[in-house]
């Protein structure tokens, strides 16, 4: 149960330096020195670090005070052998950003927003990323009337192209991976859901480099189940990056310590992240990353807790998970419930839709109640997942 760095886990700046401000609240935590923190992660135990630029460079910044911060920044990195798997760009703290970056009404805003995410990329690759994600949380509307929202999605695929184009055009190793939301900070959010971007991507010219960074509870924030969406994205290649917390239903973006929401839907997370499918398929590589926050109650003790306690989560709920795959009864209640021949497909090889019609089998002489009569077990699978969940296997 003791992290170490092969288990690849990450964590951003904004987590474990976020001061506890909320819409009703001042700070309950001063500021954390970056550098400091990322010496902390890296004695519990972590991977890597991840930043939005503004979360390590001041947005005000002069070039000469940049160059110092990275410098330092870069010299953190080599004494603690922390990694950086991932960079994004803040566009939705500055006022500038209140309508959106890619999607502003204003052309000007746009045009500073995009050249923000390239300076950026330039920056990701600089220090080794594979991954830079795209979050649009001020990209949306509170008012129906305010966009005209074929341009919005015009401007938005604009913009995505364009820092795909330029990834390709420098030879970058990076993927991009758009984050979807459905509200907060805006009211409405353009791309809410993992369906919502995939069906966005596929719209795209340069479409090949840009996936996925699904988060717990921007997913379960809407009503969603976050492991079906993580598994779409996974069987469509999307899944580029993924960001893990505890959500407790439909309500405000809670980034609690993930499995301190919903622990069923994390134990089969983790199952799928470890496992993968039943039947074999694509698998997950990437970090495990932990997008929370540490209480607003909390002093920078509970921050630290906190970080341990997002791996030692991770780390129960694999070993559970592992047990669960490897149980005989498990792999018999498998068996029964039919998930091995959900892989068969429907159609036989070679079988051609009129051969298909002319099978009688399949229709005329089937026997539907029969059939019907078939019992699936999915309760007792159910039942033998929770006893491993709770350790009572």
């Amino acid at each position: 149960m003791t992290p170490s760095p092969s288990d690849r886990f990450t964590f951003g700046l904004w987590t474990i330096g976020w001061t506890g401000t909320d819409p009703f609240g001042t700070p309950t935590r001063a500021d954390l020195d970056p550098i400091k923190g990322m010496h902390k992660l890296a004695e519990l135990g972590a991977y890597g670090v991840t930043f939005h630029d503004n979360d390590l460079i001041p947005f005000d910044a002069t070039s000469q005070e940049r160059e110092l911060i990275l410098k330092n920044f870069t010299g953190a990195l080599a004494e603690t052998g922390l990694k950086v798997p991932m960079v994004t760009t803040n566009l939705f703290s500055h006022p500038v950003f209140k309508d959106g970056g890619f999607t502003s009404n204003d052309r000007s805003m746009r045009r500073f927003a995009l050249r923000k995410v390239l300076k950026n990329i330039d920056l990701a690759a600089e220090l080794g990323a594979e991954t830079f994600v795209m979050w649009g949380g001020r990209e949306g509307s509170e008012y129906d009337g305010s966009k005209d929202f074929a341009a919005a999605f015009d401007r938005m695929k604009e913009g995505v192209d364009t820092v795909a184009g330029y990834v390709k055009e420098k030879g970058y190793n990076l993927r991009l991976a758009i984050e979807p939301k459905p509200n907060e900070p805006r009211g409405d959010i353009f791309l809410p859901t993992i369906g919502h971007a995939l069906a966005f991507i596929a719209q795209l010219d340069n479409g090949d480099i840009v996936g996925l960074n699904p988060e717990t509870g921007h997913e379960q924030m809407a009503g969603l189940n976050f492991t079906h969406g993580i598994a779409q994205a996974l069987w469509s290649g999307k899944l580029f990056h993924i960001d893990l917390n505890g959500q407790k239903s439909i309500k405000f973006d809670q980034d609690l310590v993930f499995g301190h929401g919903d622990l069923s839907s994390a134990f089969f997370t983790v199952d799928l992240l470890e496992n993968g499918f039943p039947n074999g398929g694509p698998r997950y590589e990437g970090p495990r990353h932990f997008d929370y926050k540490a209480s607003r109650t909390e002093g920078y003790q509970g921050v630290w807790e906190s970080a341990k306690a997002n791996m030692g989560m991770y780390l129960m709920l694999k070993e559970r998970a592992l047990a669960f795959r490897a149980d005989p009864e498990v792999q018999e209640a498998l068996q029964y419930s039919g998930i091995g021949e959900l892989a068969q497909p429907t159609l036989a090889a070679g079988e051609s839709v009129t051969d298909f019609l002319a099978d009688a089998a399949s229709f005329e002489d089937f026997d539907a109640n029969a059939a019907a009569e078939r019992d699936f077990g999915f309760v007792k699978l159910n039942q033998l997942a929770l006893e491993h969940l709770m350790g009572a296997r």
